[in-house]
């Protein structure tokens, strides 16, 4: 006969049966399926009279999860105050965290639901259960254990060489003989190096998405679901032709691409299901493992043509073939292109440090220069690179080898006298970390005297240690960058002339450009001095002419009627009488532009104009910059 108390406790609510299965539980035998479990519960409910029973069941989903969408909708109807009470199995049937299974169990007594776990032995009807804490942390102590015993799996399974990941990324397919080997999906794979030849000519990962989508190209999701492959099987795609850019960028990340195993790329802790990328010194790579469909020459340019630009959507203009290489070499902030705004659309670098506020205190001035004067200056030394070349190519890697060993040799010699020096303090900051804990531990050294030492060590090894990273970093590329020479000299057998320079062009090229400033600052009509680093033979400057003794004193000249003018130029801006000028100046500069601008309204059909140049030597050039006036 139950008491008045319990029948009006489940007066008009319901009963919820919740059952829950994941894949771990599976292995433990069909006395925890599904099916079960409801024909435990309902075999309570009838024996014992519980009124209204209902299912909601979780299949194949973690109890550390907590969203799981039976446990939701039982919730939901919890809160609505349609149940009275909730019947699991046992506790690890709620959830595998001790924190949210005793919240969940704290609010139902707050919502006067009844919990019944049977195997348990817990009904909080009649009472609190104090053991019930202690089986939550068991429960979540054994999800844990699952998941480390899983992971070590995975470990030992990534370590061997083998691939981890659940299917191959798009561009390949599992090898029907062996599941533990890709091979190359033809189909796919087109589109994938399609994808890094337009990166390579200066494409950005939104043009290219556009560029797909507009020819009615499958995503990867598409034409995996097609296969029978990846996560989206038993989903509906709306748009299968719809290209986002972080598709296009994570494309053209993937290491995968150039035949290798990368594993571990992501980690995930067993209450949080979602994967966090780790830094990429963490993951393991296995080199040649299947058949590559990008090289490696491709795919490291490809990285080049996306470092460091910025890119405009519309009214600035096209991402300049000079983007992310252009540097500045006083403060080393990378330098942006910019049209300016006099109707022209001229492509200009500027310091991107000068303009961060407050204005030129990261870097003094924004070393502006014309980007068509870069352009022509690298043409040139190419040029005069390709004829050097095919004069005598032996000679020439002769040449670069000797000042390339040179050059590399002292800087080695440095570094590894440095990495010496870090390596013996590391040793002893050590020893006296370990020193003052005996003393702190023996009562010889008070305990803020030892936090303070501790924290000073600490700090001290933890800067040596990266710089000694560092160091080996940069012997791993000395030791790499050899035979330059021979590499630059097998570049350049690839092109036949430099008219025409291209993004590709470029990034195969190039390394960096410092530019300096300008030697008369301010100056219309000035030497700017521009040092070009090349990949594999780094910087390189043309031999200069011999000027005759009549050029000098001509060129001296010119230069002392340029200084006169440009001390002219300064008082004036001193005083405020070239702002003055410049304001009267304004309307006709306007009206100037305005007719400019009507004429061409689209920057885009706009070809940047080349300034003519006095003269310029092999990194010395002439610019012709500023649009104020040198008198």
């Amino acid at each position: 006969m139950r008491s008045v108390v319990e029948r009006s406790f489940m007066k008009q609510k319901y009963t919820a049966l919740y059952e829950r299965l994941s894949h771990d539980d599976e292995l433990q035998g069909e006395s925890n399926s599904i099916s079960n479990q409801k024909q435990l519960l309902m075999e309570y409910a009838v024996s014992h009279e519980l009124p209204s029973p209902r299912h909601f069941a979780d299949d194949g989903i973690s109890g550390t999860r907590f969203d799981r969408p039976a446990f939701l909708s039982m919730m939901e109807e919890i809160e609505n105050g349609n149940i009275g009470t909730v019947l699991i199995k046992d506790m690890s049937r709620l959830g595998r965290d001790y924190l949210k299974v005793g919240q969940i169990v704290e609010m139902f007594r707050q919502k006067q639901v009844r919990l019944i776990a049977v195997n348990d032995g817990t009904d909080t009807l009649y009472g609190d259960d104090d053991f019930l804490p202690f089986r939550n942390i068991m429960n979540e102590w054994y999800a844990k254990d699952t998941s480390k015993k899983i992971r070590s799996t995975f470990k030992a399974k990534g370590d061997s060489g083998k691939h981890v990941a659940s299917s191959p990324p798009y561009g390949y397919v599992k090898d029907p003989l062996d599941k533990n080997h890709w091979i190359v999906d033809e189909e796919a794979a087109e589109v994938v190096r399609r994808i890094f030849n337009l990166t390579l000519d200066g494409f950005g990962p939104f043009q290219i998405s556009k560029i797909l989508e507009s020819e009615k190209v499958e995503i990867p999701a598409m034409h995996q679901k097609k296969q029978g492959l990846g996560l989206y099987q038993t989903r509906e795609l709306k748009n299968p032709y719809r290209w986002w850019s972080g598709t296009i960028s994570s494309i053209l990340t993937k290491k995968e691409y150039l035949g290798h195993t990368v594993n571990f790329k992501t980690r995930k802790h067993f209450k949080d299901k979602k994967s966090h990328y780790v830094p990429q010194k963490y993951w393991q790579i296995f080199e040649n493992t299947q058949e590559p469909i990008i090289d490696e020459e491709t795919f490291n340019n490809a990285q080049k043509c996306r470092s460091g630009i910025k890119r405009y959507p519309n009214g600035w203009g096209e991402p300049h073939p000079l983007d992310g290489k252009m540097y500045c070499f006083d403060c080393g902030g990378i330098m942006y292109c910019h049209r300016t705004s006099n109707g022209k659309r001229v492509a200009q670098y500027t310091c991107s440090k000068y303009g961060k506020q407050p204005v030129g205190t990261l870097c003094k001035s924004g070393h502006r220069i014309n980007a068509s004067v870069v352009i022509e200056l690298l043409r040139d030394t190419l040029r005069y690179l390709k004829t050097q070349i095919e004069d005598d190519p032996e000679l020439f890697i002769e040449q670069m080898t000797q000042e390339e060993n040179q050059n590399k040799d002292e800087q080695s010699k440095r570094k590894k006298s440095r990495l010496k020096t870090c390596e013996k303090r590391i040793a002893e900051l050590e020893k006296l970390l370990c020193k003052i804990y005996e003393d702190n531990a023996l009562g010889k050294l008070p305990e803020e005297r030892y936090e303070t030492l501790s924290n000073q060590y600490a700090k001290e090894q933890s800067e040596l240690k990266k710089e000694r990273e560092q160091i080996l970093n940069y012997l791993d590329e000395i030791e790499k960058a050899k035979d330059g020479g021979k590499k630059f000299v097998n570049l350049m057998e690839r092109y036949n002339n430099f008219d025409d320079i291209t993004p590709l062009m470029v990034n195969e090229f190039v390394d960096k450009i410092l530019v300096h400033e300008r030697d008369r600052k301010g100056s219309i009509q000035t030497t700017q001095t521009i040092d070009i680093y090349f990949n594999f033979i780094g910087n390189y400057c043309m031999p200069k002419d011999e000027l005759t003794e009549e050029e000098k004193e001509e060129i001296a000249k010119i230069n002392a009627i340029k200084d006169k003018r440009h001390e002219e130029y300064l008082k004036r801006k001193a005083s405020g009488a070239q702002k003055r000028w410049e304001k009267r100046y304004e309307t006709r500069r306007r009206k100037r532009y305005d007719e400019k601008k009507a004429l061409n309204p689209n920057p885009y059909e706009i070809p940047a104009e080349i300034y003519d140049q006095e003269h310029y030597s092999s990194n010395s050039v002439v610019v012709a910059n500023s649009v104020k006036p040198d008198f």
